[in-house]
């Protein structure tokens, strides 16, 4: 009760808007690992204008997250203060000017690749094996199958933390591995992509190859979060890749709790029914701490994890 008046009390002094609010809203839902306490408030705006003019007018102190379709993330058992963001069909465009595409932020990375394919457009096959929306693929330079954001995006446009329209070209958008060097406070609504004339059968040919590779080598029918750490830049690693250190130091098939490290793909995580977050990320930093003492080298969590940590989830 005391948490639901809090809430109440914040949302009288946000803005005006034409999307929704909604209070103590359990994100267990919109996450992939089906674990996590509530948003403080759910908001979920109209349209890029709409949020904009949230972000000018909401309160300085006033905390705010934003999430995709929590494939790649981890919201801890405490839940998360302040507003959380999730961005709807007003964010879900796509359109085409010659050999350019323009999505969404809120678009599924896999609808982007379908539609591309549909439309004859080449060059984004890759994302068809990316979970998540565009939004989230821009602020991760995500990537697979040789191929990551970086390669395919012409300009991005970004709402700023003041509520103003913020527009950058690949060049400024500094991107690296598994991360973009724009601000973190910027909340990404579009991106212009690069095609190229393909045969649509030739495309969907390839996207086909690409699904049934994900099928064949990750958990990708069970509760999880997407690759968990991103792979080491160290010249000086024993092995390239991070779930080589994670194999080598005999993680696969650890578990915590309800949590497992995937005997399909030991760089994935899994919830088997009954974890908590905690749990998650424990045995995420178990991993991290074996890798460490066997290998020497610090892996780098790629999935994100926010929110008030519990110790016992509640």
């Amino acid at each position: 009760m005391m948490a639901e008046t809090r809430s109440l009390r914040l949302v009288e002094r946000l803005p005006k808007v034409r999307g929704s609010y909604r209070a103590n809203v359990s994100l267990a839902q919109y996450t992939w690992f089906r674990v996590g306490g509530p948003a403080e408030i759910l908001f979920r705006p109209e349209d890029a204008d709409d949020l904009a003019a949230f972000m000018a007018g909401k309160p300085g102190d006033v905390p705010v997250t934003v999430l995709g379709v929590g494939s790649n993330l981890l919201v801890r058992d405490g839940g998360i203060p302040g507003v959380s963001i999730r961005l709807g069909k007003g964010f879900a465009g796509l359109a085409r000017d010659g050999d350019i595409l323009r999505a969404g932020a809120g678009c599924l990375d896999a609808n982007v690749a379908l539609q591309a394919a549909h439309w004859g457009m080449g060059g984004l096959e890759f994302l068809s094996g990316i979970p998540g929306t565009i939004g989230g693929a821009l602020r991760m330079n995500a990537g697979a199958y040789g191929r990551e954001m970086k390669d395919v995006t012409l300009a991005a446009e970004a709402i700023d933390a003041d509520g103003n329209r913020q527009y950058a070209t690949n060049g400024a958008m500094c991107f690296g591995y598994r991360h973009t060097g724009m601000p973190a406070d910027w909340i990404f609504v579009a991106a212009e992509l690069k095609t190229s004339s393909a045969d649509p059968a030739a495309i969907a040919t390839m996207m086909a190859d690409i699904q049934a590779k994900r099928e064949a080598t990750q958990p990708v029918r069970t509760r999880t979060g997407g690759s968990t750490f991103a792979n080491p830049t160290e010249t000086s690693a024993a092995h390239t890749k991070a779930w080589e250190l994670i194999d080598q130091a005999g993680c696969r098939g650890l578990t915590r709790g309800g949590a497992m490290v995937s005997e399909k793909h030991c760089n994935f995580l899994v919830n088997t029914g009954n974890a908590t977050a905690a749990e998650i990320e424990d045995l995420g930093e178990e991993v991290r701490a074996r890798v460490f003492a066997k290998f020497g080298v610090e892996l780098r969590w790629e999935i994100k994890r926010i929110g008030v940590r519990l110790e016992k989830a509640q």
